[in-house]
């Protein structure tokens, strides 16, 4: 995905970049796969702010996609590749032979006209989706189950994929992106190839405006603000945290601790831990 600079007229647009969007075939989404998304403003049902620098932006509404990818033996053909306002990766409108139409992740590579399919078992070709363990040793993947049926919750974003690594038992090894290695069940199911439009990380806002569109608000630091607003807060001057350790606004260390529960079942499937030394 090339990634289109623009002339520094403004200081924003000085390091200002944008995709191209070459790859998207269709402007309007197919009407009968969204749905209303609701903005929430980071707050619970009462009213509650529970999760920080969120509100405003853009409007914009939810795309269905088939994270599940069960109709099992039917040949779908990809009609259209579609910008989603709601993730970083395109989407690939798929028309199937029995007339139903369906959202995907697009794959890196899969073009308008070409034709996948979803099985246990199939051809290893780029958007087919079959279990793990009929997918060969090396082969890239994404959106990866973890539990059989739930639909694909791994490599789901932009330039992400999974490589299948061999098989032990009932389990299938896979490195994920981050470099971890776990055993995942082989009748899980992946989708064979990497994720489209890689080059999204490669992208630069701007300006504090852009994302404003995308529903983020500011982030002030603590050692800004006033102490009982935040424990870094108050000094004269700019002023050191006054902790052993950096904290939360509500007192919690920030930085050093471990926030993972050791304590999932999936945790014994886990080979190899990125922060393993």
């Amino acid at each position: 995905m090339p990634i289109r600079n623009y002339r520094p007229y403004t200081p924003s647009r000085r390091a200002m970049s944008n995709a191209t969007f070459e790859e998207v075939t269709k402007n309007t989404p197919e009407k009968s796969l969204l749905v209303t998304l609701k903005k929430t403003g980071g707050r619970n049902n009462q009213g509650v702010i529970t999760t920080r620098h969120i509100g405003g932006g853009n409007k914009k509404k939810y795309r269905l996609i088939d994270f599940k990818r069960d109709k099992k033996g039917v040949l779908g053909k990809v009609s259209a590749i579609e910008y989603d306002p709601n993730r970083n990766a395109y989407i690939a409108l798929i028309n199937y032979v029995d007339g139903e139409k369906r959202y995907i992740i697009e794959p890196k590579g899969l073009k308008v006209g070409d034709k996948i399919v979803s099985d246990d078992a199939c051809d290893i070709v780029t958007g087919n989706c079959l279990q793990l363990n009929n997918i060969p040793e090396g082969t890239f993947v994404h959106c990866v189950e973890l539990r059989p049926g739930k639909g694909g919750q791994l490599c789901r974003a932009a330039g992400c994929s999974a490589q299948v690594l061999g098989k032990e038992g009932k389990y299938v090894i896979v490195r994920l992106q981050s470099g971890e290695m776990r055993k995942i069940l082989g009748v899980c199911r992946a989708t064979i190839g990497l994720v489209g439009n890689e080059d999204f990380s490669l992208i630069n806002l701007g300006k504090a405006g852009k994302n404003r569109w995308y529903g983020i608000r500011p982030t002030v630091r603590g050692s800004a603000m006033n102490p009982p607003d935040h424990p870094h807060g108050g000094g004269e001057g700019k002023c050191p945290v006054g902790h052993d350790a950096p904290r939360t606004p509500w007192g919690k260390r920030a930085l050093g601790v471990k926030t993972r529960k050791y304590k999932k079942a999936s945790t014994k499937l886990m080979i190899h831990r990125v922060n393993d030394k």
